[in-house]
This record gives structure tokens, C-alpha cells and sequence, in this order.
């Protein structure tokens, strides 16, 4: 039976394998480690489709290690408990310590994760744990610890175009077929940066063409063939992370209904609940913001809640929390004001502190004029008093901008009252 294009492109070699150059790359971090010999565990967080899984072959197959591989959603704590056994008995007869490979390894708990964390910990094995969650949510602290954490990307255009070219030059299929491309934004849109998704894309539009035609890849017939072949689309999961944007669009967006539906859709679709209350913090607190904060309080209830209780009165929880923050006034202030503040400070990583912000507690630091001048708030009436808190060329700098909704009205009030800078937004 033929395999699908995507398992037949897997590249076998770190030189094969496209993107995620700053840990694959020549001078990358994991390369460095496959090249010592000197592996140590490690976790893959990042998007499907981006090689996590492909990774830990190349890994065991340079070298040439015992590969065990194991599902978090079907695996339980005795596939654990066997895996580690045999890798017992394969170090009594060899040197090579067996690589165990855990996909989606947020979804263990913590029984599971527990079963592991001895074999790690005595090098019965090094584990490879891949992931699209951030793993400080879900893997336990004694783990996580023993494990680095590499970060992977979605693949940009100009990999996915290689990936493309490679696939049509050297596949034993694709290669046999007379195939134009004429267009790729289409094609490249609908990937998301997803390799996976890519290739099956270009496996579907090839099967919508007689053997004996030309294949046409361009925007129109890309968006034709998968409007027809939608079923097919749906099937492996390929719309997991559009309908978890059109959930997250529909909650920024105000509207409820729209929010619950696309939840019951990724519920019915067997989307882990925790991985919904996740996205629901990350809303109430880029979306919502400080426009409600009650929200943010709301969502974490609502995870723990989750997390207690599981399907099926989870689902209950979370209609409630998405309503909620979907009828809740919107305010992504308090997002803006980091993300502004991060990149200025990323320019102004130099510029010192004040000398009167600086803490003295030597006789020289207070000789050098550390701490003098500060005035102290509640002294002063209203528990306020006009000084510099920001360095010297950014004492005009605006970070947060109150939001127009009745609570950062008020913010805003309270501010124009403080600060000369705000007088114009008051206006």
C-alpha cells in the first residue's frame, strides 16, 4: 500500500530536513548534540507540522539508538512501566542508552509522568517529548527540569517553497506527473506553516486531476478542489487549529453564539477541555483585559474547575466562561502596553536607573546620591507625587493607553488627574 506523500518525503537526516535552523541548523544547538553524541532529554514544543516527530527519528537514527515510541492519548502507565523495562534489559547487553519518544506529552498525568521521571533521572533512557502546549502548563516541575526545552516554528514561506520544489523533483509519485505551478499564496495560505498539511494538500489537489492530465496548481484551483474535497480536508484533523481560531475570533469578536458552537465543535471532535479553559485565560487576558478583570478570575476558575471535574460537566464550565467573556466589554490595553514596552526596552536595555529609584544600602551607594530625593507617595496628599520613574529620554513615554470602555474611563480620569502626558487623551 502506498504511503501518504507527507511519510514519504520524511526526511532520514538533519541535512535533509528543512527549517528550524536555530536548533537543526549548522551552528544550531540540537545539531551540536547529535554531533557530540552527548544527548541529553529534551522536550519539542511547537505547531503541527513543523518536524517534532521527524526530529526524534533523525536523532535515534545518527545515533543509532533504541527508539521506543509512545502515544500520551492511548498509553497508560503500564506501556511506561514496559518501555522502561525493556530499556533495563537492552542497557545490560549495550552502551547505547534507548531513546523514548512521547507524543503530545502534556496530555500524561501525573502518574504517568511520575513512572518516567526515575528512568530520566538514573539515565535508564533519554526521553524526546514533543508537544504544541507549553509544557510548564502540564509537565511536572521535576520533569520539566530535567529536560530542555526547545521552541519550533511555524515554517515560513520560503521553506514551505522548498519543501514544494523538493517534493514535486524527488518524489517517486509527484515526480512521474507533469505538474504546473502557476501560483502558490493559495497553497501556501492554506498550509498555515504546517509541512504536514502542505504535502496532503498537494496529495489532494494532485487526486482531483486524471492520471493522463496536466496538474494545474494555481489560487483557483487550489480554493476549488479544496471547497470540494472539504470532507476529506476534515477528516485527519486538519481544521484542528481553524476552528480553534474562529473560537478564539468569535469570543474577541462579542459574539456567543458563534463561541459556542465552535467549542462544541472541538469538543465533539475529542479536543482535550484543558486545552479549551487554556485558551480561555489567554483571552480574558488579551481580550478582555482590563476593560473586565473579573474575566481573568473567571477563566482560571475555570480551568482548576475543569481540571477537577472532566467531560462531560466540564462542558458546562466552559459554555459559562465563554459566554461570559464573550459578553464582557473588550480592552487588549494591557496587552499593547507590554508588548510597546518590551521592544523600547529591547532599544533602551542600556539607559540606567534614575539615581533616586536606586536603592542604597551601603554609605557609599547613599555618597554617590543612590536613593536621594525619592519622595515617598504616601507622604504627600492623595498618595501622590509628581517625580521621574521612567529613565532619562523616556520620561514622556506612553506604555498604556486606557482602553474606551466605563472601567479605563476611570483609569484614564485617574491618570489625566497625575500626569501632565495624559491631559490630551483626557481631553
Amino acid at each position: 500500500m502506498l504511503q501518504p506523500l507527507a511519510e514519504r518525503m520524511r526526511p532520514s537526516s538533519l541535512d535533509e530536513y528543512i527549517g528550524q535552523e536555530h536548533i537543526a541548523g549548522k551552528n544550531g544547538i540540537l545539531r551540536k548534540m547529535i554531533e557530540s553524541g552527548n544527548i541529553s532529554s529534551f522536550i519539542l514544543w511547537g505547531p503541527p507540522g513543523v518536524g517534532k516527530t521527524t526530529l526524534a527519528r533523525i536523532v535515534a537514527n545518527t545515533l543509532d539508538r533504541p527508539f521506543y515510541t509512545l502515544s500520551a492519548i492511548s498509553s497508560g502507565v503500564k506501556d511506561v512501566r514496559e518501555v522502561i523495562e525493556n530499556s533495563r534489559k537492552s542497557n545490560l547487553f549495550s552502551s547505547k542508552r534507548p531513546i523514548l519518544f512521547i507524543d503530545e506529552i502534556h496530555r500524561f498525568n501525573k502518574s504517568q509522568q511520575d513512572a518516567l521521571l526515575g528512568a530520566v533521572e538514573d539515565g535508564t533512557i533519554t526521553l524526546i517529548g514533543a508537544t504544541t502546549e507549553n509544557p510548564s502548563f502540564e509537565v511536572i516541575t521535576p520533569l520539566l527540569s530535567r529536560c530542555q526545552v526547545f521552541v519550533l516554528k511555524s515554517m515560513d514561506v520560503k521553506e514551505l517553497d522548498t519543501l514544494l520544489c523538493r517534493a514535486l523533483e524527488k518524489d517517486s509519485v509527484l515526480s512521474k506527473r507533469t505538474i504546473k505551478v502557476e501560483e502558490k499564496e493559495a497553497l501556501f495560505r492554506f498550509s498555515g506553516g504546517d509541512a504536514r498539511k502542505l504535502l496532503n494538500l498537494v496529495e489532494i489537489i494532485v487526486s482531483a486531476f486524471k492520471d493522463d492530465e496536466d496538474v494545474v496548481i494555481n489560487n483557483k484551483s487550489v480554493s476549488e478542489i479544496l471547497q470540494k474535497n472539504i470532507a476529506i480536508y476534515d477528516k485527519k484533523g486538519e481544521q484542528h487549529y481553524d476552528i480553534i481560531s474562529a473560537f478564539i475570533k468569535s469570543v474577541r469578536g462579542s459574539d456567543p453564539n458563534a463561541a459556542v458552537y465552535w467549542m462544541a465543535r472541538m469538543l465533539n471532535g475529542g479536543e482535550d477541555p484543558l486545552f479549551i479553559a487554556r485558551r480561555l485565560i489567554i483571552l480574558a487576558a488579551e481580550d478582555v483585559g482590563l476593560a473586565n478583570p473579573n474575566g481573568l478570575l473567571l477563566a482560571q476558575s475555570c480551568f482548576e474547575a475543569v481540571h477537577k471535574i472532566g467531560m462531560p460537566e466540564a462542558r458546562i464550565i466552559l459554555s459559562e466562561t465563554a459566554i461570559y467573556l464573550a459578553t464582557s466589554p473588550k480592552s487588549n490595553s494591557a496587552y499593547m502596553a507590554i508588548d510597546t514596552a518590551l521592544s523600547v526596552a529591547e532599544k533602551t536595555k542600556d539607559f540606567p536607573v534614575p539615581l533616586h529609584l536606586r536603592n542604597a544600602p551601603t554609605k557609599l551607594m547613599k555618597d554617590l546620591g543612590y536613593g536621594e530625593d525619592y519622595k515617598y507617595a504616601h507622604d504627600f496628599s492623595g498618595n501622590f507625587i509628581d517625580q521621574q520613574y521612567l529613565p532619562d529620554g523616556l520620561q514622556d513615554e506612553i506604555f498604556y493607553n486606557p482602553g474606551n470602555n466605563s472601567r479605563e474611563r476611570e483609569a484614564l480620569k485617574f491618570l489625566t488627574a497625575r500626569w501632565k502626558k495624559y491631559e490630551k487623551k483626557g481631553e
